[in-house]
């Protein structure tokens, strides 16, 4: 792929504190308490319309990504993604690293019921060691794009041995006004047992999810549930978002 220069108003400082205090306003025990039932939570307004537009007017950008996928060449979908490249754009990078703690005391407890034994560290830093130390080098967050008649199937973003077991993925483009359909859907369970979710957002607002397993209560104990994810098909107009995912790839 051809790069070009970045995008100035992606490496540009981007007002960190801003970020910062809408993190704090979220009610993060009323979020953990929704992850535990369903898999999911919303964080509404964690980006500002002017952060969306910014992030939406950089897929143009090449040289801030890495690569580029067109979802029906793989049986993934419609529609396409580009992941970014190290270094991170700056909003990218510090949405990373500020929810990623945010979510550590939520995976180690889902861990301790599923008896796996894999524990997380307090910092973004830290996890990426382990997992550039198990050759995982590759960044992993992404900007989707979609047009009219495009979805995402159902899928799991795991890419290596090391995975954070949650993820967010936050909406750039307005519901009803810059696109219709195009909603984001969980299905949880295997194909004896399914139930599906369809989540509702606004633009700026962020959904955190399961990314594989989740430990759900059964009448014997807890048992370990498949969560996947995906995006209905667009009727109408575009839609962008956001991907932000710990883990990097092999």
């Amino acid at each position: 792929m051809k790069r070009s220069e970045p995008s100035k108003a992606l490496t540009v400082q981007h007002g960190g504190e801003a970020l910062s205090s809408r993190l704090d306003k979220v009610e993060w025990p009323t979020l953990a308490a929704a992850l535990d039932a369903t898999g999911f939570g919303v964080l509404p307004g964690l980006l500002s319309l002017a952060e969306c537009e910014r992030l939406r007017g950089a897929y143009s950008e090449d040289g801030l990504f890495r690569s580029r996928v067109v979802m029906a060449r793989h049986g993934f979908g419609r529609g396409e993604y580009k992941y970014f490249a190290y270094p991170l754009p700056p909003l990218v990078a510090d949405l990373r690293q500020r929810l990623y703690p945010r979510f550590v005391p939520i995976a180690n407890r889902w861990n301790e019921t599923m008896k796996i034994e894999v524990r997380y560290p307090d910092e973004h830093t830290a996890f990426l060691e382990r997992c550039h130390e198990a050759g995982q080098l590759r960044p992993t967050p992404l900007l989707l794009q979609y047009v009219e008649g495009d979805y995402n199937c159902l899928h799991q973003d795991l890419y290596g041995e090391h995975v954070f077991p949650i993820q967010v993925a936050i909406l750039l483009s307005e519901p009803g006004e810059e696109f219709d359909g195009g909603e984001f859907v969980t299905m949880e369970g295997d194909a004896a047992e399914q139930r599906a979710e369809v989540v509702p957002l606004r633009k700026g607002d962020a959904v955190a999810f399961a990314v594989n397993e989740r430990p759900v209560r059964g009448k014997r104990g807890f048992r370990r549930a498949a969560m996947r994810h995906g995006v209905s098909a667009i009727r109408r107009g575009h839609r962008h978002t956001v991907g932000i995912i710990f883990h990097d790839a092999t």
